[in-house]
């Protein structure tokens, strides 16, 4: 029975914290810079720091992004035709359904991002990183035709990125 004691008591504290619900954490939407539904009077977002910020809906034809640090941003639904992104980090990021046609995103780091079904086409990618970035088929086909140069930061050629044969 002594030894019975201690045992019974370790199973009621571990039933105890296994039932007993833990206080959670969770990102506040004020945590995140969203641009939803957008038709940006201002375009110029040049050298901004716009980590994580969110872009949906939004209408940012011929925008710039130069030089600015969206790493981990979501543009979703949006159309950013002619836009600049050159020298933009866009690293860990996500376009989805949006129109990226005749961006400039020379000497841009793509490396991870998510870039699905997300038109580039006449996009300018020379210098531009995508390692390790997810695209369309089609996209990464008519990518391969024009790409050229290093990156810049990366060292990186951008053939090689978009595993180019």
């Amino acid at each position: 029975m002594r030894v019975l004691r201690p045992l019974l008591g370790i199973l009621i504290c571990l039933l105890a914290l296994v039932t007993v619900p833990l206080p959670t954490q969770a990102a506040s939407s004020a945590a995140i810079r969203a641009y939803d539904d957008v038709k940006s009077v201002v375009k110029d977002f040049s050298g901004q720091d716009l980590a994580k910020a969110e872009f949906s809906n939004a209408k940012l034809v011929e925008a710039n992004f130069s030089n600015a640090n969206l790493q981990g941003a979501v543009f979703n639904g949006s159309i950013a035709k002619k836009a600049n992104f050159h020298g933009a980090d866009f690293s860990n990021g996500i376009a989805y359904l949006s129109d990226f046609s005749g961006v400039d995103l020379s000497d841009a780091v793509l490396t991870s991002a998510m870039l699905l079904k997300t038109n580039f086409r006449g996009a300018k990618i020379t210098g531009a990183d995508f390692s390790f970035a997810v695209l369309d088929r089609n996209q990464l086909l008519e990518m391969c035709k024009s790409a050229s140069g290093t990156n810049p930061v990366t060292g990186i050629d951008t053939r090689d990125s978009l595993e180019c044969s």
